[in-house]
């Protein structure tokens, strides 16, 4: 017996979604960066082992669309950028899922994943290595692309920001290999690098062209508002993916399974007190976002520019969350083949959070 059909909508998302306007162009070459790195066949009848997906199956995930949800701000050249490493970093989860994870290949993903660390951080005086795999190709190609001149200031923030993203992989695997499910104290930061959630505030200064500035960003209030804008976004995909990551790939690293575990609770609980736990996140998000505003013109005088530049940030920080939501809510990726989503999108008609749910449409209760 499993655990199916959680109604994402008992999520609160009090922003309403915006789509950028260059979605079409977004789609009509959104398989040729994917062809071109070896992540993609035509049919189920190709070369399976050398690909990660079929054209069925990428069309299905609709990365085009999680694109121009989440980046509807962004310029067309902007846009395309942040797609491909999306596309990339989906490529990664399931290559290392289907490798690795469901193989429990500990030694072969600590080589894997060590031969990316060179690619994001070659040593002094020494190229990249050949890629041998459609992963490594496309590190490989973005790291010639992912950082054009006006970029250059975060190019080491990124890449440490990639590398803590595959590093928790291997984690996640050492972790369900023994059968150890991560404490929930421990559960919310470490699932900020399993998401690559530490690479999107990145993503929306891409997409808006505003920073964060530099004199309030290490203050208690930025570190509060980006915590909880990075959990909304982790801890979130958790409930979408329970179904595929519990149930097909046997992983131990997830909210509904943290929380049942942490606080000796049946999944048929836990996965309202997770709803629960992500609602009050994106309530903290809500409360931190207007208190930032005024940050500027408290830290040593007014900075007219700078509060401009905050609130820009902030809002493209909002559009994310909502994109997300959306393609959490409708990718065929998250929505049970017994439970097709249904058509459109709600999101922002009440500001106000709900109470957790009693019910979010389960089966019986089952332990994974």
């Amino acid at each position: 017996m499993t655990v199916r059909a959680v109604e994402l909508p008992e999520l609160w998302m009090p922003h309403p979604l915006r789509v950028n306007p260059h979605l079409p162009a977004l789609r009509a070459e959104s398989e040729s960066w994917a062809r071109e790195m070896g992540m993609l066949i035509d049919d189920e009848g190709g070369p399976s082992h050398r690909a990660i997906w079929t054209r069925h199956k990428f069309q299905a995930m609709t990365v085009d669309a999680l694109t121009a949800w989440t980046l509807p701000d962004a310029a067309p050249d902007d846009l395309r950028l942040n797609h491909r490493f999306n596309i990339w970093a989906l490529a990664w989860d399931d290559y290392f899922a289907a490798t690795f994870k469901r193989t429990g290949d500990l030694r072969g993903a600590l080589e894997f994943t060590a031969r990316l660390h060179a690619f994001l951080s070659p040593q002094r005086g020494q190229g990249q290595p050949e890629p041998v795999n459609a992963v490594e190709r496309g590190i490989a190609d973005l790291q010639r692309q992912l950082f054009p001149p006006k970029l250059a200031h975060w190019r080491q923030e990124f890449n440490r920001a990639v590398a803590r993203y595959i590093d928790a992989g291997v984690e996640e695997l050492a972790n369900s290999r023994a059968g150890r499910v991560p404490h929930l104290i421990d559960y919310a930061p470490f699932r900020r690098e399993s998401f690559a959630a530490h690479t999107a505030p990145y993503s929306v200064e891409l997409s808006t062209g505003a920073r964060i500035p530099e004199r309030i960003r290490s203050g208690r209030t930025m570190r509060g508002l980006l915590a909880a804008f990075m959990d909304v976004m982790g801890l979130a995909n958790d409930i979408a993916s329970y179904e595929r990551e519990v149930h097909e790939e046997r992983d131990v690293n997830n909210l509904v399974v943290v929380m049942a575990a942490s606080l000796g609770i049946p999944l048929r609980e836990a996965v309202p007190a997770a709803v629960h736990l992500v609602n009050t996140r994106m309530r903290d998000f809500e409360q931190l976002r207007r208190e930032a505003v005024r940050l500027p013109a408290r830290a040593s005088g007014p900075h007219p520019e700078e509060s401009a530049e905050l609130e820009t940030w902030i809002e493209g920080a909002c559009g994310f969350l909502s994109g997300l939501y959306a393609w959490y809510t409708g990718a065929p990726r998250y929505v049970s083949a017994e439970a097709p989503p249904e058509p459109g999108y709600r999101a922002g008609a009440d500001t106000r959070a709900p109470a957790p749910p009693s019910a979010v449409g389960l089966g019986a209760e089952a332990r994974p």
